[in-house]
């Protein structure tokens, strides 16, 4: 026929928003004809024939790969030994079929939207609605421990890539009917399934709806990983620091739902957005709370000095260095001078390619097979160290400065967090080399002012500390017992800050019942 080409043609430029008005045919022939152009070249689309007993033609329809293909069966042996001579949709999905989720579909728009979503459709002779069963299912990764965010002591289990198995991993943390989950979909061509989670009463409705209101703004053709999300709704995309925290591990989304924050599930990756997300989170370690307070304390304050660490020691070694000597003791000068005396390049140029060097290693060891990586990352930065001092390109202190620098950047649990301080050594390094310690402390105030005025879903990046809430602090530079810690941070407008019993309460209740 001449005009079919032009038909098809128009079929595989048109999407699934083009169907919504098109409604679903009586004829089953006629639907089969319309599936088939859709899903032309589509080898993983199944259409199913067969007969009722005693009843009208019908046609089942799903991707293979995607669908439980044993439900599949048992569905169509139902539906092939239906009994009696109730045949309408709503009979059959009431009184024949073993399936818990159904619904039904008009347009074909919802009938494609269901399809590529993993589910099953029956259509029947005669009837004008499609049958959407929940017959969802895939292989997959099992549940095990998260490889970004390991523990000494707390849990092991960890998201994988499949939305409801990392729903259900929250709601076994918080067995409460006020946890919700909203979902929609992202992408016009990927169908991505996210989900907006929050406790009722605890967050703020603002926040919930701002966040789902930024989601229902995207238009992208595509989602593959949460990082899509992130990017595309945070605050500030120009901003080297993240405003959205990422995590793999289930009690730390459960810990920050309880704080009041919303978290953001998305269908095909293990890292679950939460928001809001500010700089003091940065150095919170999920085992900061299954620790006794005082050890839970000491590791966060080691943090923040390993932060300043990371942050500043090569800037402030090339300061020293270059402009003021008088700081360093002098038999330490000595040293440092008869270790640089041949060494052809400025402190700036050796700290630069020692960091370069060393990122690099860094990135190959990730990049690597795991059994190889660790040891390659390893033995390259002692062999490329070892080989630059002893061909006069580097110096010795400038080894230990680096070797120090990367040590201190690995404490911090939140990784996009160390990226962020990786990337602001090297502005630092270039303000120390051309003013000094003058330059260090320019950039340091451009950081802190940058951060200052920066909002993560409206919520100050610096809070509690700017602006300023004492009552907040009882969770920042160290890790209060859990009975000083009776309310939820106030600085995120929380409905109910009230967490748990006073303790003064709670002594007179056992003198009560004593």
């Amino acid at each position: 026929m001449p005009g079919k080409g032009k038909r098809e043609e128009k079929l595989d430029q048109q999407t699934i928003a083009h169907y919504k008005e098109v409604l679903i045919e009586p004829s089953i022939n006629q639907n089969k004809r319309m599936l088939e152009e859709i899903f032309r070249d589509c080898s993983d689309a199944v259409f199913r024939e067969f007969t009722m007993e005693n009843g009208p033609d019908a046609l089942i329809c799903y991707v293979d790969g995607i669908v439980l293909s044993t439900a599949v069966d048992e569905v169509l042996k139902s539906l092939m030994v239906l009994q009696g001579n109730a045949f309408d949709i709503g009979t059959i999905a009431k009184n024949t079929l073993p399936v818990v989720q159904t619904s039904t579909a008009e347009q074909y728009g919802e009938l494609l939207t269901a399809v590529l979503s993993g589910d099953s459709v029956l259509l029947v002779e005669g009837s004008t609605l499609a049958l959407v069963l929940g017959l969802r299912g895939t292989e997959g990764r099992t549940v095990s421990e998260p490889e970004t965010e390991t523990v000494v002591r707390g849990p092991r289990e960890g998201f994988n890539e499949h939305l409801r198995t990392n729903t259900s991993l929250i709601r076994t943390k918080i067995k409460s009917p006020r946890l919700k989950m909203k979902s929609f979909v992202v992408g016009t061509e990927t169908k991505t399934d996210v989900v907006v989670s929050y406790l009722a009463g605890i967050a703020d409705p603002e926040l919930v709806q701002e966040i789902e209101d930024r989601i229902k703004r995207i238009c992208i053709d595509g989602v593959l990983e949460s990082g899509y999300i992130e990017e595309l709704i945070q605050d500030e995309a120009y901003s080297p620091f993240p405003q959205i925290q990422n995590t793999e591990r289930p009690d730390t989304v459960a810990a920050a739902l309880l704080e009041g924050r919303v978290a953001i599930i998305v269908n095909g990756t293990p890292f679950v957005l939460l928001a809001p997300f500010g700089f003091w989170q940065w150095l919170q370690a999920s085992e900061d709370y299954y620790e006794r307070f005082m050890a839970g304390s000491l590791l966060r304050i080691l943090r923040f000095i390993f932060l300043f660490i990371a942050l500043l020691t090569p800037a402030l070694y090339i300061a020293a260095t270059t402009y003021h000597p008088e700081m360093i003791p002098t038999s330490l000068l000595l040293s440092i001078a008869a270790s640089r005396e041949a060494i052809p390049f400025p402190a700036v140029v050796e700290a630069l390619i020692m960091e370069v060097a060393f990122e690099g290693l860094r990135e190959a060891g990730i990049r690597l097979p795991r059994t190889v990586g660790q040891a390659v990352s390893i033995l390259g930065a002692l062999v490329v160290g070892q080989a630059a001092v002893q061909a006069g390109i580097v110096s010795a202190a400038m080894v230990i400065v680096v070797s120090l620098t990367g040590i201190a950047s690995f404490t911090l649990p939140r990784y996009n967090a160390a990226i962020s301080i990786r990337m602001l050594r090297f502005p630092l390094m270039l303000l120390a080399s051309v003013f000094g310690l003058l330059g260090i402390v320019i950039g340091v105030m451009a950081f802190m002012g940058h951060m200052a005025k920066l909002r993560s879903f409206g919520v100050p990046y610096l809070a509690p500390v700017a602006p300023i809430s004492f009552s907040d602090w009882k969770d920042i530079f160290i890790r209060a017992p859990w009975q000083k810690m009776n309310r939820r941070p106030s600085f995120m407008n929380v409905q109910d800050q009230q967490r748990q019993q006073d303790a003064s309460s709670i002594a007179v209740d056992k003198g009560d019942e004593a």
